[in-house]
C-alpha cells in the first residue's frame, strides 16, 4: 500500500503583497467597529475554525500554515473562502447520504455563508473580548499521553532517492498476558518522507531472523513484512485521525508479541533525512467482548490501459454463511490515478446497504471512517467495490508521462484497489477483563 507524504490543505502562503493586506497590529484592526452584516472573526468565525480547521492548521500538523489567530486567518482569507465554497476544505471525502460516519468534517451551509459574509465585509476582527477560549492542542498525541509508546531504538536515516523504500522495524513487547487496545495512534517522525505506516504482529520470532540478516536498523520489506503475520494493530496514512473504540470492543495485542512497524518512505530531497516514527498504545480500561478484525476487499488482477480516462475496476467478497458480522469502520485505498470508489453490501435477501462513496478521490487525504452506528453484515452478504481510475495524460496527478499501462503493484506509480472493512463478530463473547 502506498501513501505519499505530500500534504495538501488550503494552499501555500502568499509570498507577494502580504504586508499590504495584513492589519499592522490588533490595535489597528476593526475591533469595536459596527459591521452591517455583524460577522466578525472574534464572535462568529473563530469558533468555526476551532471546531473544523485548527486540528490540522496548527504548527507541527499536516496543514501548510496555521489558522490559530486573527492574523493567520486574515492573511489566507481569500484562499479559505475559495476552499470552503468548493468544499475542498475541511477535507471530508465521503458523499453525504451514502453511509453515515462519526466526526464528519463538513461545514454547514450557514457556516460557509458566515465565512463568505466575513470576507466580503473586509474580514473584520471585531471585539477580542468575544473570542472563545483558545483550544489546547497536544504536541504529539491527539488522544493524550499513551499508556505505552513503541518505537525503534533510534532514528533511521533515509537516503535520498527517487525510489520507494519500505523498512520494517521489529519492536518487542513484554506483556505476560494478552492485552486489548482501545486505540492506537501513529506519530510520523518526518512527515515529509513518511508515506504510510502499517503495524503487523509477529508471535513466532520470524521477524527477528529477518532483522538480523539485514545490516543496519530494521530490514527491507518491500510489499508485505516478509513473514506470515498473525494480525495487526492498525496503520496511518496522511489525513487519517485516530479514535477510541467503544467499550466492549478492542484490538488484540497477544502476550509476548513483537510489533513489526512497516514504514513506507519516499525521500526526494537532495540529502538523507532522519525519521523516528512512534506508535502510541491505549489499553482498554473496560471489559472487552469483541475483537476488531479487518476484511480486505481487493482486486489484484486489473490492468488500466494507457490514456483510459475512466477505467472501472471491481472487487467483491462474500461473508461466509453463518458468520454474522457488524462493520464498524471502512478505509478505501487507491493511488494517484484513483478518481472514485463506491462500496456497497448486498444482503442475502437482495437488500443493498451503502457503505461509502468517494467521488473525488485524493491520494493525499486518505481516511479511516467510523460508522455512526455499526452496520449489520449477515453471513452470505456480498461486499462490492467499484473503483474508477483516470490514466489519461490530462490527469494532472498521473505520475507517468507519457501515460502507460498500469496494474496492481507496490510502487507509488502502480495502482491498488482495496476497501478495508473493520468488523466485529456477532457471536463472540471474549469475557476479557483488563488487568
Amino acid at each position: 500500500m502506498r501513501v505519499r507524504g505530500l500534504f495538501v490543505a488550503l494552499g501555500g502562503l502568499v509570498a507577494l503583497g502580504l504586508a499590504s493586506r495584513l492589519p499592522a497590529t490588533s490595535a489597528q484592526s476593526t475591533s469595536g467597529v459596527h459591521h452591517a452584516n455583524g460577522v466578525t472573526w472574534s464572535k462568529e468565525i473563530a469558533p468555526v475554525f476551532q471546531q473544523h480547521c485548527q486540528g490540522c492548521h496548527r504548527p507541527g500538523d499536516i496543514a501548510p500554515f496555521p489558522l490559530l489567530s486573527y492574523v493567520d486567518a486574515y492573511r489566507e482569507r481569500q484562499k479559505i473562502l475559495r476552499a470552503v465554497e468548493r468544499r475542498k476544505m475541511p477535507p471530508w471525502k465521503p458523499v453525504p447520504g451514502f453511509g453515515e460516519f462519526l466526526d464528519a468534517r463538513r461545514l454547514s451551509e450557514a457556516e460557509i455563508a458566515s465565512i463568505r459574509d466575513w470576507v466580503a465585509a473586509g474580514a473584520p476582527e471585531g471585539d477580542p473580548n468575544d473570542l472563545p477560549p483558545a483550544r489546547q492542542w497536544p504536541e504529539t498525541w491527539t488522544l493524550g499521553a499513551p499508556d505505552v509508546v513503541l518505537a525503534p531504538e533510534r532514528a533511521f536515516e533515509v537516503p535520498s532517492s527517487d525510489r520507494d523504500l519500505y523498512r520494517c522495524f521489529v519492536i518487542p513487547t513484554r506483556f505476560a498476558e494478552d492485552r486489548y487496545l482501545s486505540a492506537v495512534e501513529f506519530a510520523p517522525g518526518n512527515r515529509q518522507i513518511v508515506h504510510h505506516v502499517l503495524a503487523y504482529l509477529d508471535t513466532t520470532g520470524a521477524s527477528m531472523a529477518l532483522d538480523q540478516a539485514d545490516p543496519g536498523l530494521g530490514y527491507t520489506c518491500f510489499g508485505g513484512p516478509g513473514f506470515a503475520s498473525t494480525g495487526g494493530i492498525g496503520g496511518w496514512a496522511p489525513g487519517a485521525r485516530p479514535r477510541v473504540d467503544p467499550d466492549g470492543v478492542g484490538v488484540l495485542l497477544p502476550a509476548g508479541a513483537r510489533v513489526v512497524m512497516q514504514v513506507h518512505y519516499h525521500n526526494r530531497r537532495p540529502g538523507p533525512e532522519s525519521d523516528h516514527t512512534k506508535i502510541g498504545l491505549h489499553f482498554a480500561t473496560q471489559p472487552v467482548d469483541k475483537r476488531v478484525r479487518w476484511i480486505p476487499v481487493l482486486n489484484r488482477t486489473f490492468l488500466i490501459p494507457a490514456e483510459a480516462s475512466r477505467h472501472e475496476v471491481r472487487a467483491t467478497y462474500t461473508i461466509p454463511p453463518g458468520r454474522d458480522l457488524h462493520a464498524i469502520g471502512i478505509s478505501p485505498h487507491m493511488h494517484l490515478l484513483g478518481r472514485a470508489m463506491k462500496v456497497t453490501a448486498t444482503s442475502p435477501d437482495g437488500t443493498v446497504q451503502p457503505l461509502i462513496y468517494i467521488d473525488d478521490w485524493d491520494f493525499h487525504w486518505q481516511g479511516t471512517y467510523t460508522f455512526a452506528r455499526p452496520v449489520p453484515l449477515a453471513g452470505g452478504t456480498r461486499i462490492d467495490v467499484e473503483a474508477v481510475f483516470d490514466n489519461s495524460s490530462a490527469n494532472r496527478r498521473n505520475p507517468s508521462a507519457p501515460s502507460r499501462d498500469v496494474s496492481w503493484g507496490e510502487e507509488t506509480t502502480d495502482e491498488m484497489c482495496i476497501a478495508f472493512i473493520r468488523v466485529t463478530v456477532d457471536g463472540e463473547q471474549l469475557g476479557y477483563r483488563p488487568p
